[in-house]
């Protein structure tokens, strides 16, 4: 299924540069101060095929591996403030962030399945505008596949997934947006009451609490 004008050429700003995908997802290595890092959740964008289309995803994973020089550091007594901050601000090991794919965008028409190939090592990775984030979430198709993942954690995934598209409406669109999302995972987990209760009494504390 499929929605219109998603603009691809929206304000974003580029948070990396890929390392490695597949079809269900891909991984990328940043290199950012921390109140900059990617978030759980976020939405971010890949291009794929020449930029043709543009990959969507939501962040599921951070990983921040060590390095020789952290092993030696986290020894050290009394470790010097400045020693602490050069390390996180010019480490040279990449933060890895992984993702799954919920859709993509072709001729600014958006198609809520996996993309037809996975982005190419060393592009760009976007976060998504807000205005980019509003138009894909307008259906609820992609909660789909984020159900039907096998990554763990969905069920944190989508609570926090679903308050960062609510959280880019206006407060006026946030209540029906995630009423319109509700009916949605009572459908798709129908089989599963325990979850669907969780997930939605979640998702009505965090509202009530934004409001």
């Amino acid at each position: 299924m499929s929605d219109k004008n998603m603009n691809n050429n929206s304000s974003s700003i580029p948070i990396g540069r890929m390392l490695r995908s597949d079809t269900t997802g891909f991984t990328f290595g940043c290199n950012l101060p921390e109140p900059d890092v990617p978030l759980f959740g976020d939405f971010v964008k890949a291009p794929a095929q020449q930029g043709k289309i543009d990959i969507i995803g939501v962040i599921y994973n951070i990983f921040i591996e060590d390095d020789l020089l952290v092993k030696q550091l986290i020894t050290v007594p009394q470790l010097p403030e400045t020693y602490i901050q050069d390390q996180r601000n010019n480490r040279q090991v990449p933060i890895e962030v992984s993702v799954l794919s919920i859709g993509y965008v072709y001729n600014d028409t958006i198609i809520y399945s996996l993309p037809p190939q996975p982005p190419v090592t060393l592009d760009y990775i976007n976060t998504c505008a807000k205005n980019d984030i509003v138009q894909f979430t307008k259906s609820t198709d992609y909660l789909t596949l984020i159900l039907n993942s096998n990554e763990p954690s969905i069920d944190e995934l989508i609570i926090t997934t679903l308050r960062r598209a609510a959280e880019a409406r206006s407060i006026e669109e946030q209540g029906l947006f995630l009423f319109e999302c509700g009916k949605k995972l009572a459908r798709l987990l129908s089989h599963d009451p325990y979850k669907l209760d969780s997930i939605l009494r979640r998702l009505k504390v965090n509202y009530e609490q934004n409001i």
